[in-house]
C-alpha cells in the first residue's frame, strides 16, 4: 500500500496533467479534460491536503450502503482534507466536474471557516449525494459564478464574493441531501430500525462496567456508515442525532435503576459504565432538570 499526499491546487494540477491554476487556492477541474496516462498503479491511497467536492457520471451500477443503485445521472462526493481516497479502477468516469478548495482559503476568515463545518465532509465514498440533471443544474450555476471570480482580476470584493457563491452551493447541496434522505425510505428505514435494535441490545446488558458507554462510532461502524451521516440521517427521521438517542437510553436506564434498587448512586454510575460518578450526575442533571439523588427523593 502506497500514500501519495498532494498539498496545494498547483501539485493538483500538475498531478491532473491539467493546464496551470489561475487562483493559488480554489479550482474547478473538468473531468474530460484530465489526463489519466501517467497515473501510478497499483495499490495507491491519494491524501488532499483540502476539501473536494467531486460530480461524476458513472457508467453503469454504483454501491450504496448494501445495496446496488443505478446512478447515471451524478454522484457527488466530498472529502476533508488528508482523507486516504482510493479510486475504484472498475468504474468509468463519463463526465463531471470538481471543486477543490484549500484550508488557507476558508481559514482566512470566519465566514470561510463556518463553510468547513457542513457534515457532509465526514462522509465516507458510498454516502455520496445523488442528483438529477435539474438538482446538476442548479449547482453548475452556482460553480459558473465561482469560476468567473476565479479568472477575473482580483479586487477587494472577490474573497466575500466567492465565499458567498460557495455558501449557496453548500446549502443546496444541504437540501438535495435532505431530499435523498426522505426519497430513500426502504434504506433510511432499515437503517433506523437496526440502530435502535442495535442500541436497546447494548443497554439490555446487565451491566456496562466491562464494555463502557457506547459512542456514536460504535453504531455507526456496526451500520456501515460515517458518524456524520448516521446522525444526519437520524436527525432527519427521528428529530434526534446519534448523540441524543444514546443519552435518552442511558438516563431511561438510570431511572430504572434509581427507582427499583438501593444501589448508591456511584454504584449506578459505574454500572452504567462511567469512569466518574460526576460525569453520570453531570449528564443525568442535565437531560432531566435533577441530580439522580433528587430524582430518587422525588
Amino acid at each position: 500500500m502506497e500514500y501519495v499526499d498532494i498539498n496545494s491546487i498547483p501539485e493538483l494540477h500538475e498531478f491532473y496533467q491539467y493546464e496551470k491554476p489561475t487562483h493559488p487556492l480554489i479550482t474547478i477541474i473538468d473531468w474530460a479534460n484530465v489526463d489519466r496516462s501517467k497515473r501510478k498503479k497499483g495499490d495507491i491511497y491519494y491524501r488532499l491536503n483540502m476539501y473536494a467536492i467531486s460530480c461524476k457520471k458513472f457508467q453503469g451500477e454504483f454501491k450504496y450502503g448494501r445495496s446496488t443503485y443505478d446512478f447515471s445521472e451524478g454522484s457527488l462526493i466530498f472529502t476533508a482534507p488528508h482523507q486516504p481516497i482510493q479510486p475504484d479502477p472498475t468504474i468509468e468516469v463519463r463526465e463531471g466536474w470538481a471543486l477543490y478548495i484549500h484550508p488557507d482559503f476558508l481559514n482566512a476568515s470566519k465566514k470561510g471557516s463556518a463553510l468547513t463545518s457542513f457534515s457532509f465532509f465526514g462522509y465516507e465514498t458510498h454516502e455520496a449525494l445523488h442528483i438529477s440533471d435539474a438538482e446538476k443544474n442548479i449547482l453548475e450555476e452556482c460553480l459558473h459564478n465561482i469560476q468567473r471570480e476565479i479568472v477575473q482580476n482580483l479586487d477587494s470584493h472577490t474573497y466575500n464574493l466567492m465565499l458567498t457563491y460557495l455558501e449557496l452551493f453548500f446549502g443546496y447541496c444541504t437540501r438535495f441531501y435532505d431530499r435523498q434522505f426522505l426519497t430513500r425510505v426502504k434504506v433510511s428505514n432499515d437503517t433506523v430500525e437496526n440502530f435502535e435494535r442495535l442500541l436497546k441490545e447494548y443497554f439490555a446488558q446487565d451491566t456496562l462496567i466491562e464494555t463502557g458507554l457506547p459512542d456514536v462510532k460504535y453504531f455507526a461502524s456496526q451500520l456501515n456508515l460515517s458518524p456524520n451521516y448516521l446522525s444526519d440521517l437520524l436527525n432527519k427521521y427521528t428529530g434526534k442525532t446519534t448523540l441524543e438517542h444514546i443519552h435518552l437510553k442511558l438516563i431511561e436506564k438510570a431511572r430504572s435503576l434509581l427507582w427499583s434498587s438501593e444501589m448508591a448512586i456511584s454504584e449506578i454510575a459505574y454500572h452504567l459504565g462511567f469512569e466518574h460518578p460526576s460525569h453520570f450526575t453531570k449528564l443525568f442533571k442535565s437531560k432531566t432538570g435533577k441530580s439522580p439523588k433528587e430524582f430518587r427523593q422525588h
